[in-house]
């Protein structure tokens, strides 16, 4: 896991070394071991090092082919590339032991056509010499970042949007991600960044750059690659599982698990333990106090008495209070909600303890984790007529979790697109009138999240759509703390093998998951084979806002001149907000958080002059 970023002057010129200095020193966290520049006529390339694979000097980089034609800037793992290694020895002389040099011999060896090989996490860049182009490429889900600029002048990339940002004069706020963000709580749904011209390569894409042309296509295509429906055994499925954890087993440095007490990490924590018998395996966790609807500590303490480094650490309201400036330019990007910083914690725990982490993050969008899963199975069996299988288990689903989300989401997914976009209206947590008229008819949010046809479809759409600001975060939580985030479930070959796989078996008499708790419930701890809930790393915001440092600061913030001018905001709707909420009689703190991250995201990367 590292850093990269580059240039390519298009009027010819040489690219300044400070440029790209200053470019690495913002993301220097990515990269603490090593960091290396590469200068060639109009093209710059740099890179920092977090290592991980090799850990000598052989793994430097930019990293030159063995001919010296090519040279590459790579962020991620290749996690097969040792399969791969010996099936290019035979024509190529490896010098170091490190999968970059790898994938560069790949590169040479079969192009293009390369990516369909590679099993890992990825952005990267190769440098041709000879054709004077440009090659990059991103991973098929968007777990490793690549963010570029571009304008008459140049094309500039980097793996977080913070080192783009001294390149731009006057970066500027792109105001159709705002509505997103704020009306229906997305991000990153599109190749589109809060910022006007800064773009994020598309997951499953690479490029081109030659003749000053740059040329975006698309090389992975996930509903082509999925066999619906196709029947796998919970044993067949566990191995297809274990195989994806020893591939990211593969590693030069300590590796550790967040554990959240959902099924998901621990699923993979005990495997870890059964499987591979790695008794000694360190975990961390966030934790609350005890009894609070946030707490997950008697589902993490399920693993007491087996398993014998159990980090945990307590996000508080005067930890949060302290750090949210830093938790807001560590993401770059406006977030949603506040229970990112869960995850800020639990890296910080993390370091100096491990420098690799194994997470549970993907599974919920290929394993009906969410609860909108279930409308939309709901609405595939209806208008199905399958109407017994409905009531059943509609019934099971309310017995089993005494939840009416799922019913709720039936109802919404079947409403007419119009009537949605004017329910959002109805949500609006203070956000102007004049902003939401202005840009409602733009969003494209009902129709590509919230409309699907299938439960087949409904997982389509989130790993289009809606799992990318999960992988986003998970990186930028991650590496602000100079960790590495491995993530087993997205191991494509099992990603194509869940999404292959009949309703039936995802959900089950009411039960989701079904495939995955029957695969390892001889190993998982018995509360958590049962769990019905779905927590996702909560906190306890709400209660944190009502605090007194806190009360002051957004009493301050919402009255400020700068909020009430930036027009996103009806500021006396926001103060009669914030009052029924630290009066108790209201839970805002969605919005509120909205109004904090917003302005001081604001302060840090849009007022700077």
């Amino acid at each position: 896991m590292c850093g990269i970023v580059g240039i390519i002057n298009f009027n010819k010129e040489k690219v300044e070394p400070s440029d790209i200095s200053i470019m690495l020193k913002t993301i220097k966290h990515r990269g603490p071991d090593d960091e290396g520049t590469f200068f060639h006529n109009n093209i710059a390339l740099g890179h920092v090092r977090l290592s991980i694979i090799d850990l000598s000097s052989a793994g430097h980089q930019p990293m030159p082919s063995a001919d010296e034609r090519y040279c590459i800037v790579f962020n991620g793992e290749i996690y097969n590339y040792l399969e791969l290694k010996n099936e290019l020895q035979s024509k190529y002389q490896f010098r170091t032991k490190t999968d970059t040099e790898v994938l560069i011999a790949a590169y040479q060896e079969w192009g293009e056509e390369c990516l369909s090989k590679l099993n890992g996490d990825f952005s990267f860049v190769i440098y041709d010499k000879k054709k004077h182009e440009l090659f990059g490429a991103r991973d098929r889900f968007g777990i490793k970042p690549f963010y570029y600029y571009q304008n008459s002048e140049q094309f500039a990339f980097a793996s977080e949007i913070k080192a783009l940002l001294p390149l731009i004069k006057n970066p500027s706020a792109n105001n159709k991600i705002l509505f997103d963000y704020l009306v229906y709580h997305r991000t990153d749904h599109t190749k589109a960044t809060f910022f006007n011209n800064i773009f994020k390569l598309p997951h499953g894409h690479c490029f081109t750059i030659k003749n000053n042309e740059l040329k975006i296509r698309k090389w992975y295509d996930l509903s082509g690659n999925i066999a619906y429906p196709k029947v796998l055994t919970p044993l067949e499925y566990r191995e297809e599982l274990k195989k994806s954890i020893a591939l990211r087993l593969r590693s030069d440095v300590p590796i550790g698990v967040c554990l959240s007490g959902g099924i998901d990490s621990s699923t993979i924590t005990s495997m870890l333990y059964h499987d591979f018998n790695l008794k000694n395996i360190k975990t961390f966790s966030a934790i609350f106090e005890k009894g609070s609807r946030e707490d997950e500590s008697p589902f993490i303490d399920q693993f007491k008495g087996t398993l014998r480094n159990m980090y945990k650490i307590t996000p508080t309201a005067e930890s949060f209070f302290d750090e949210f400036e830093n938790f807001i330019y560590s993401n770059s990007e406006p977030v949603p909600g506040v229970s990112p910083y869960s995850q800020y914690k639990v890296m910080q725990l993390a370091h100096g303890n491990v420098s690799v982490t194994l997470d549970g993050q993907g599974a919920d969008e290929m394993l009906g984790g969410y609860s909108n899963f279930y409308g939309a199975y709901f609405k595939e069996l209806l208008k199905g007529f399958r109407l017994a299988t409905l009531v059943h288990e509609a019934l099971a689903y309310y017995q089993k979790t005494k939840s009416k989300e799922g019913f709720v989401f039936l109802a919404y997914f079947l409403m007419p697109l119009s009537f949605k976009n004017k329910l959002a209206k109805k949500r609006l947590g203070a956000v102007s009138p004049n902003f939401f008229t202005s840009y409602n008819t733009e969003s494209t949010i009902t129709s590509e999240l919230y409309n699907p046809e299938t439960l087949h479809i409904s997982f389509l759409q989130h790993f289009e759509h809606k799992l990318e600001h999960l992988l986003k975060w998970d990186d930028l939580n991650s590496m602000r703390f100079s960790i590495e985030s491995r993530i087993p479930f997205l191991d494509h070959h099992l990603v194509e093998k869940t999404l292959s796989l009949p309703p039936d078996l995802i959900i089950k008499n009411g039960v989701n998951k079904y495939i995955l708790r029957e695969a390892v419930k001889n190993i998982l701890p018995e509360n958590i084979y049962n769990r019905r809930d779905k927590k996702g790393l909560e906190t306890p915001s709400d209660r944190w806002f009502r605090t007194k440092p806190f009360r002051e600061y957004i009493f301050d913030l919402i009255n400020s001149s700068s909020f009430k001018n930036r027009g996103y905001f009806d500021a006396n709707d926001a103060n009669l907000k914030f009052k029924l909420h630290i009066e108790g009689k209201a839970n805002f703190s969605k919005d509120i958080w909205k109004w904090i991250n917003l302005e001081i995201w604001f302060q840090q990367f849009i007022d700077i002059k």
